[in-house]
Order: structure tokens, then C-alpha cells, then sequence
């Protein structure tokens, strides 16, 4: 067996299921889910559309590049979105199948583990970036390092998993001096860019061109990077299926249903907010789906004690972060993701008041 796989930590979602074995909620309370950001809303009619018409390439072995179709509408995606050139289709695009793929095989393509590598992760963070670090046999470093040395890849998040902070310009350009410095690379994850409420957030690629540069290595960015990232992945065997790219093609080229979906959010969101009272503290994200919200005790058991006493099931925030120096910065956090209807998710926040007034 690899020895590595002795590094990985359970996932987040494991712990929380051991945390709560135990117990046994009202049963005149429905369960209801917050713990994972599972999308609920509806499938937009024109992907359903395009890949029932595409079924015909089930049989067909697809290339791991994708279609010339698809990697064209990313890049003009791209364009219209960031306000960029266009990348080459051909050479600074690569579809791949959701995000933690891209982002766990992109490590083990850059990394080389027999240069004592370094990988930093924002802290609290998307567990895929630790596991694809120790995989790739390198070090994770949570947070701001002391030193650089050492560092070949850094995971840069935004709008942020939990806290849907969003990264300003001069965050981006110190990144990037920092990078030009000790020669590390830069994966961006920007699953959330389109779920926001007053202001696109700022990307990596629309950083770069604010800022004079390049695209410095979705996946998107640096050639070389791509080239090599191709090759790793066409040995991985993570191809799309041809149906699946139909459907890609068309959300690509379509902005109707994204915009439905932040408005869907958003409503949640406005509604919602005003709802988390004291002893919880909570404000407005930037981006994404989640509420990141400040309890009075410790998060494991006030995640424990909720789902016991309400049936809500909410993520502790230490299980989405790692202790430096003795802190955990997920520590007396929860993070909500506000996946279920409307009305549901009104419901689980009323049952959590209810439950944070007893404390």
C-alpha cells in the first residue's frame, strides 16, 4: 500500500458522522441538512436538453483536451467574464470533471517531492488541497509560512470555503511577487466566482491583467503548465464523456441560469441573515453559499448538541481548519450551507436561535 495515504486525515463530513453516532434526534422534527454544499436548485432545462441530444456519444472514447467546442466556449467565457484576451483554446484551457479533480491532480503534476516541497493552504481550508499535498509527498503549511523556502505550490481560494471572503487586487499582487521570488506555483480556486451579491469577485486571470502580467500558471493559465497538467491527466484516465461535454458547451454559453442561481442565494442569503442572532455572530459573505458563524462554545459540540436536540445537521468550523501555534482558526465556528429550499433553510435557522438561546 502507499504509505502516504497513512497521512490523510478523515474528511470533515467522516468526523461529523462519528461526532453525532450516537445521537437521536425528536423524531417530530425532519432531519435538515447544512453540513455539505451539496447544490439543490434545479438543473437548468438547456443542460438537460443538450445531454439527452448528446447521448448518442456514450459509445465514443473521448480525448482527455476535450472537444475544440468546448475549449472555446470556456476561453470566451473566460474573456467576457474577467474582461481578458482570450486564452488559446488550444494550448491554456483544459475542461476537467469539477473542481477537486482539477485541483487534487494539478499538485501532483507540479510538485517534485524529491526537493523537500511545500504546499500552503489558506486556513480554514478545502481538505482537497492537504490530501493532494501529502499525496504528491509533500508538506502542507496552513496559513502564511515563516519562510518560503521550499514552497512549490500555493492554493489561493476566493471567494473563500467557509468564510466567502473575497480577495482584493493588492492580496493578488503580493501573491504574485511572492511567486516571482521563490518560484512557486499559483492554483486558483474559484468555484464560487459566480455566486456573489453586490460585485463580481476579482480572479486570478483578471488580477494578472490588472496588474500587467501574464497569465501566470478552471484550468486555466500558463501553457507549459497546462501541457504538462494534460499529460499527467490523459494517464489518469479522467476524460468527459462527449454527452457531458454537449452539456458543458451549453452553460458555458449561457449566463440566464447562473444568474438565476445567484438570485436564488441571494434571496436565501438576505432573508436568512437577519435571523442569526445572539450569542451567534455572523455576517455577510462575499461569495458563495455558506453562513460562517461565531458560536459562544466549542463548535464540535455545539454541532453535536444541535443535531441531538433539533435535528439540524451544521459542520463544525475545526474540522475545516488545522491548529498553528496552539489556535484553530475554525474554532467556535460552524459553517451553514445553504443548499435547501428557502423555507427549509428558514426553518433550520429558527431551530438554530431556538437552540443557541439555551446556551
Amino acid at each position: 500500500m502507499n504509505p502516504l495515504l497513512a497521512k490523510l486525515e478523515p474528511y470533515p463530513f467522516e468526523k461529523l458522522r462519528a461526532l453525532i453516532a450516537g445521537n437521536v434526534p425528536p423524531a417530530g422534527l425532519r432531519p435538515i441538512n447544512l453540513q455539505i454544499g451539496e447544490p439543490k436548485h434545479p438543473t437548468p432545462a438547456l443542460v438537460k436538453d443538450a445531454l439527452a441530444a448528446a447521448l448518442a456519444g456514450l459509445a465514443a472514447y473521448p480525448l482527455t483536451a476535450g472537444t475544440p467546442e468546448l475549449r472555446e466556449a470556456i476561453s470566451a467565457w473566460l474573456a467576457r467574464r474577467y474582461g481578458i484576451p482570450a486564452p488559446d483554446p488550444a494550448t491554456e484551457v483544459l475542461p476537467v470533471n469539477g473542481s477537486r479533480e482539477a485541483l487534487f491532480a494539478f499538485a501532483q503534476t507540479v510538485i517534485d517531492p524529491t526537493r523537500g516541497a511545500r504546499v500552503v493552504c489558506p486556513n480554514p481550508f478545502y481538505q482537497i488541497y492537504e490530501g493532494a499535498a501529502l499525496l504528491a509527498g509533500a508538506t502542507p503549511v496552513y496559513g502564511e509560512p515563516q519562510s518560503w523556502s521550499g514552497v512549490q505550490l500555493v492554493y489561493a481560494c476566493s471567494p473563500a470555503n467557509p468564510s466567502g471572503r473575497v480577495m482584493p487586487l493588492e492580496e493578488w499582487r503580493a501573491l504574485f511577487e511572492l511567486s516571482d521570488r521563490h518560484g512557486f506555483v499559483i492554483a486558483a480556486d474559484e468555484c464560487y466566482s459566480e455566486i456573489y451579491f453586490e460585485r463580481p469577485p476579482l480572479g486570478a486571470l483578471e488580477a494578472a491583467r490588472q496588474l500587467g502580467r501574464d497569465y501566470r500558471g478552471f484550468v486555466a493559465g500558463d501553457a507549459e503548465l497546462i501541457k504538462n497538467f494534460l499529460l499527467y491527466r490523459t494517464y489518469h484516465g479522467s476524460a468527459m464523456s462527449l454527452a457531458v461535454q454537449a452539456a458543458s458547451i451549453a452553460a458555458w454559453r449561457d449566463e440566464r441560469h447562473v444568474e438565476e442561481n445567484r438570485r436564488l442565494y441571494a434571496e436565501k442569503l438576505r432573508a436568512l441573515l437577519p435571523l442569526v442572532r445572539a450569542p451567534l455572530e455572523c455576517r455577510m459573505p462575499d461569495g458563495g453559499f455558506y453562513l460562517w458563524v461565531r458560536t459562544p462554545v466549542d463548535d464540535a459540540e455545539f454541532a453535536r448538541r444541535l443535531h441531538a436536540q433539533y435535528n439540524v445537521l451544521v459542520l463544525p468550523g475545526s474540522f475545516l481548519a488545522r491548529s498553528v501555534g496552539g489556535v484553530n482558526p475554525g474554532a467556535k465556528r460552524i459553517r451553514i450551507a445553504l443548499v435547501p429550499p428557502l423555507e427549509e433553510c428558514r426553518e433550520a435557522i429558527e431551530r438554530l436561535g431556538r437552540f443557541a438561546a439555551t446556551l
